[in-house]
């Protein structure tokens, strides 16, 4: 067995996608000065445990990490996926939303379905809500011909930050490879659908929350419902807190979204809490008029999807057969701008971007790396 060559990187962004786009490519990869001068120099709680996931659903991988934790060695091995019978523990420093665009990637490819719950803060105000991934992630693989069937993400309990306590399932089946897709009508808003949830206060949060987003909405469009989610008892998770999630239809098939979560940041008794600005926790009424204003925003922006799903559906293109993908996105996100120079430089391979002068939304095209699941069988 002849040596190996790593492709050397620094630094600490993009640490997730790095990950990915490494074992997907088989690329060796070496990342060296992850905050070297920082307070707390070397990897976060939360990209141990990545690393720790990508070893469940991988096989015959190899990880090094130094004795400060500042350099990593990583070599890809074969992507398994199967029936994971215990729940990965995604930890409190990071959501599962964290975890789950990687992990929705990687499970497409794998040799078996994979199906895994995974454990930790379900929502918060960091990274998009398991919500969102259930409204948007998983229709945007069904446009690049993921089937339905086997497509699944079910919240078992909810969890915010600090303590969380929240569990979801996420169940992915296999393709051979992805199609690609000629995506740049955004079409028009026809339906509004959401949903509030809390825990360990009144349910009165989810009311006041539905008023003000309804009143900034109702006026532009009749068709709004926003669903609630009252969860107590162990369903609730460890700490309290609320949120909401609003998905826009377009009558193109589009799915554009927006979310937030406030929760108690201290660790004191729960009891009493109906008084939130005591307890230092934003109205409920102040959270429906901003994330009703935010998505309005995002609208406002013409893509095919929101600012928050840029990366995936640039990953989703990149990874498409070696044929012609084009898409239209509102004003490039900074999380969208990482993810394209990384499959720059991990698959070599870059987009055709062009702005559209009549919009703020941007038009890109690139030929698909060509990825392909060779252990599935073709009947």
């Amino acid at each position: 067995m002849g040596k190996i060559t790593y492709k050397r990187l620094k630094g600490s962004q993009s640490f997730r996608q790095r990950l990915l786009l490494a074992m997907l490519s088989s690329t060796p990869i070496l990342i060296e000065d992850i905050r070297t001068d920082e307070t707390w120099p070397g990897l976060h709680k939360h990209e141990i445990s990545l690393l720790r996931l990508f070893e469940t659903v991988t096989d015959d991988c190899n990880v090094e990490i130094n004795e400060t934790g500042t350099k990593v060695k990583y070599k890809p091995g074969i992507i398994m996926g199967g029936r994971q019978h215990r729940p990965h523990d995604c930890g409190v420093t990071r959501s599962i939303g964290y975890f789950l665009e990687p992990l929705i990637v990687l499970g497409l490819f794998a040799k078996k379905p994979l199906t895994i719950t995974l454990k930790g803060i379900t929502n918060d105000s960091k990274d998009p809500s398991v919500d969102t991934f259930k409204s948007i992630a998983l229709p945007i693989l069904k446009r690049f011909g993921v089937p339905s069937e086997g497509l699944e993400l079910k919240i078992g309990s909810r969890g915010v930050p600090p303590n969380g306590g929240g569990e979801v399932t996420l169940s992915l089946p296999i393709v051979q490879s992805l199609t690609a897709v000629n995506w740049t009508d955004a079409g028009f808003v026809k339906r509004l659908r959401g949903i509030t949830f809390s825990t360990k206060v009144s349910a009165q949060f989810e009311n006041s929350m539905i008023r003000a987003a309804r009143g900034i909405i109702n006026p532009l469009l009749s068709d709004v419902h926003i669903f609630t989610d009252h969860r107590s008892g162990p369903q609730a998770g460890n700490s309290p807190g609320y949120g909401i999630s609003l998905v826009a239809e377009t009558t193109s098939g589009c799915f554009i979204s927006a979310d937030t979560t406030v929760s108690h940041t201290r660790d004191e008794e729960t009891s009493g809490l109906a008084d939130d600005e005591k307890k230092g926790l934003t109205p409920p009424e102040d959270i429906g008029h901003e994330i009703a204003n935010v998505l309005l925003g995002e609208i406002a922006q013409s893509g095919v999807v929101d600012s928050t799903h840029q990366g995936l559906l640039f990953l989703l293109c990149a990874l498409c057969p070696q044929d012609v993908s084009k898409v239209r996105v509102g004003k490039l996100s900074p999380h969208g701008v990482e993810t394209l120079r990384n499959i720059r430089d991990l698959l070599n391979l870059k987009f055709i971007i062009k702005p559209d002068p009549n919009t703020e939304s941007v038009f890109l095209k690139c030929v698909g790396f060509g990825m392909k699941n060779l252990s599935r069988k073709v009947s």
